[in-house]
């Protein structure tokens, strides 16, 4: 577990050195939630009936923006083949860069969406909803977009690949997350929506990083 932690600690104070890699996701996710109530105008019903789609739609392609450089830099350096050599399982080293991903990419975005909700005239229940399914989606996105991105390590043209492999993959994702928050909006249970999102993130948290490895071993031939 100390390699583990190791690799997490090293991901986060890489990407402190490099903080306009992190922020752009950031504001990008911000930009596309504050543009679309000033085009579409000030009334209520409408903007609380599109801020799911709205938000989901944006955390998702702000999660996109960082993950063709999950592996790339490790990739030319020679830190995947270290890990590949190391002792450790490298399924544990590659699930702490994408924890490291995650807390630096998509723990953001959740957090901000109560804050960009408001825009939306959204309820308290309502952005606390919000708020727990794209914790939930965006460690999910995370999960899938480490494979992708270790799939497509080293070919040309990998980022426009990447988007076309994963877009398919997200959408069980952004069906689920944005429709718990409709739900929740008309006054229906969400348990079910959030439940699957649940079983979906469970699942790939334990066969992602297994996949994850196998590609990365597969571009290190």
């Amino acid at each position: 577990m100390s390699a583990v932690a190791a690799v997490l600690q090293r991901d986060l104070r890489l990407a402190m050195r490099r903080k306009s890699e992190v922020l752009t996701a950031v504001f990008f996710f911000v930009v596309v939630a504050s543009l679309f109530p000033l085009a579409i105008g000030p009334e209520p019903d409408m903007l609380r009936k599109i801020a799911p789609g709205i938000l989901w739609v944006g955390a998702l392609l702000a999660s996109l923006l960082s993950l063709a450089r999950l592996f790339a830099a490790d990739y030319q350096d020679g830190t995947l083949e270290q890990m590949a050599l190391s002792p450790t399982p490298m399924p544990l080293l590659v699930a702490a860069k994408v924890l490291a991903h995650w807390l630096l990419s998509g723990l953001p975005l959740a957090l901000l969406s109560p804050v960009l909700a408001l825009q939306f005239d959204l309820d308290s229940a309502t952005m606390w909803v919000l708020f727990s399914s794209l914790l939930l989606g965006t460690a999910l996105l995370s999960l899938l977009g480490a494979v992708g991105a270790a799939l497509t390590l080293g070919v040309r043209g990998g980022e426009v690949l990447l988007s076309l492999l994963l877009l398919p993959l997200y959408i069980p994702a952004l069906v689920f997350g944005s429709g718990a928050v409709e739900a929740q909006m008309v006054g229906m249970g969400y348990g079910a929506q959030m439940s699957i999102l649940t079983a979906m993130l469970v699942v790939a948290a334990f066969f992602g990083p297994w996949a994850c490895a196998l590609a990365l071993r597969i571009a290190l031939e």
